[in-house]
């Protein structure tokens, strides 16, 4: 295939990707106005462990697998990648069950640890966090099976059938989930626990979608794939131990290296509540400040992050031929125009949602927690960029087949998350989750950071410079926010919902337009993004 159509796959899976987190955030402004934000933590406390769980079973599998079966195929062999997938098909069969049964009976157990005093109890109770755990857990039987499907496809570079079943699965899972909370309690006045713990068996329900449109590209291109398999030149007739010992040393560090955010997320799970609680913070204000640090506000950071990574990521693949053809000369210039792409999107992205955090989060989830949310989102926003440089700069070790640093620079900011996590959210309130977050973060974007400076022998002076001068777009456009924000809300409090949106859609208007016209008329629009839009190449 050529690297044309190679990277337009690859972009039409971020996009996929992107469309997903997007409508991830827009569901989660009408959820929590029917189930509020306790109801919104009780569906955290189901969901995250469910995530680990679905990574660990799944283990990178769809990223290992097309690796697996591009390599054969590629060699004419297309026995060896049916093989692998008939196969492969079972073992994740059997370990999604072997993972549901899991989440399904320690759900008692993870319940306890997220509040390890009942006496405490005064908002969800543990019946209710069980119930919750079990009805989610119920996703795991069939989507690891989903997830050898989209890998044997991209195997063959085929992007469609994983970009367009994601995307039916997120539009599906919210249907459901929106549908089914709102007739319990809005319709029938029903128990809000009832509501959450139905909500989070539509990630069952939106894997029978996704399924469905795996299993329709199936059928269509069958003959096709048989075909194929006819024309075979060679079979190298592997064995299954062999394989699988090929396809694990694939799998296990992209694994590793995706369960990043959910690890971290998971260590603020069973830390948060108990070390807010120590501190003197009754349970149902340690469950909001959960709710918002763990899905409201998360949710929010995720977008510029999502679109940043899309924009970049398609550089992976050229990235991975320069380093394997020892092309230094495009390997630097691809290492550069991706640092530059991440820091010109996500650096202004995360500062502007920084200033703006109080009218964001009031206009997004409402003003009843809008102190609260405002003051988290405020210290958060800027995880952004971390977010945003951790993931692209492991992609990139990926894509030099160093991935084993990324590991490593993991499991050290991991270990610092889980010393500090407790300490610091008892001595500093919910803010400390984040502070830990952001020393973990750093340690791996070190890690990562000095990883590709060795091996790639990058030199980073030409990203410094371009740091500088987007740094000092990005203070005149902070002081232009700023300004703009304290003189609208002298005519718009934000006491109402709809000053919020005022003041947000104003300043973040005004605050573009500035970093937009600075970028433009110095140009660096036109050299970071001009070959993706051409008329920032245009010339006066």
């Amino acid at each position: 295939m050529s690297d044309s159509k190679l990277i337009r796959g690859t972009k039409l899976l971020t996009a996929a990707t992107f469309l997903s987190k997007f409508l991830g955030l827009l569901y989660i402004i009408p959820f929590t106005a029917i189930v509020g934000q306790t109801g919104l933590a009780l569906y955290t406390y189901g969901y995250l462990p469910y995530t680990v769980l679905l990574t660990m079973s799944t283990m990178g599998v769809p990223l290992a697998v097309s690796k697996f079966v591009s390599k054969y195929n590629a060699l004419g062999d297309y026995h060896t990648g049916r093989k692998l997938f008939q196969s492969a098909s079972i073992v994740m069969s059997v370990s999604g069950c072997i993972a549901f049964l899991a989440l399904f009976f320690m759900a008692p157990v993870i319940a306890n640890l997220i509040i390890s005093d009942p006496q405490t109890l005064k908002g969800n109770s543990m019946e209710d966090m069980v119930f919750t755990i079990r009805m989610v857990s119920v996703a795991l039987i069939i989507v690891p099976y989903m997830s050898i499907i989209r890998g044997y496809f991209q195997g063959f570079q085929s992007m469609g059938p994983t970009a367009v079943s994601q995307v039916v699965e997120q539009i599906v899972r919210i249907a459901f989930i929106l549908s089914v909370t709102y007739f319990i309690v809005g319709v029938y006045d029903g128990n809000i626990a009832i509501a959450v713990g139905f909500a989070t068996f539509g990630a069952f329900v939106g894997a029978l979608g996704g399924l469905s449109v795996l299993l329709y590209y199936w059928f269509k291109r069958r003959k096709m794939l048989n075909e194929q398999l006819q024309e075979s030149t060679v079979n190298h007739d592997i064995p299954l131990k062999t394989m699988y010992k090929e396809l694990i040393s694939y799998a296990l560090p992209l694994s590793f290296v995706a369960l990043a955010i959910p690890l971290f997320q998971s260590i603020d799970l069973f830390t948060f509540n108990n070390a807010l609680i120590a501190s003197g913070v009754s349970q149902n204000e340690a469950e909001t400040a959960f709710a918002i640090v763990s899905q409201t506000a998360h949710k929010v950071i995720l977008i510029p992050v999502a679109l940043a990574t899309a924009f970049s990521i398609t550089l992976v693949p050229t990235i991975t031929k320069s380093f394997t053809s020892g092309n230094q000369k495009e390997l630097q210039q691809q290492i550069t125009q991706t640092y530059q792409i991440i820091l010109f999107l996500t650096l202004p992205a995360a500062a502007g949602l920084s200033l703006l955090a109080f009218p964001a989060f009031g206009a997004l989830y409402g003003i009843s927690e809008i102190q609260m949310g405002g003051e988290i989102l405020q210290v958060y926003a800027p995880i952004a960029l971390f977010f945003a440089l951790a993931s692209v700069t492991s992609a990139i070790l990926q894509g030099m087949n160093r991935q084993k640093f990324a590991v490593i620079g993991l499991v050290a900011a991991l270990l610092a998350k889980l010393i500090l996590n407790y300490w610091l959210i008892y001595s500093m309130g919910p803010t400390g989750a984040v502070v830990a977050t952001y020393i973990g973060y750093g340690i791996l974007i070190s890690v990562n950071v000095w990883a590709i400076g060795k091996f790639a022998n990058y030199d980073y002076r030409f990203i410094l410079k371009r740091l500088l001068l987007i740094s000092i777009f990005v203070a005149i456009m902070g002081a232009v926010v700023l300004l703009c924000q304290r003189i609208l809300t002298r005519w718009f409090p934000l006491d109402v919902w709809s000053n919020t949106v005022i003041v947000l859609a104003a300043c973040v208007l005004i605050g573009g337009a500035v970093y937009m016209l600075l970028s433009i008329r110095s140009h660096l629009a036109g050299q970071i993004l001009g070959n993706r839009f051409r008329f920032l190449k245009r010339k006066k």
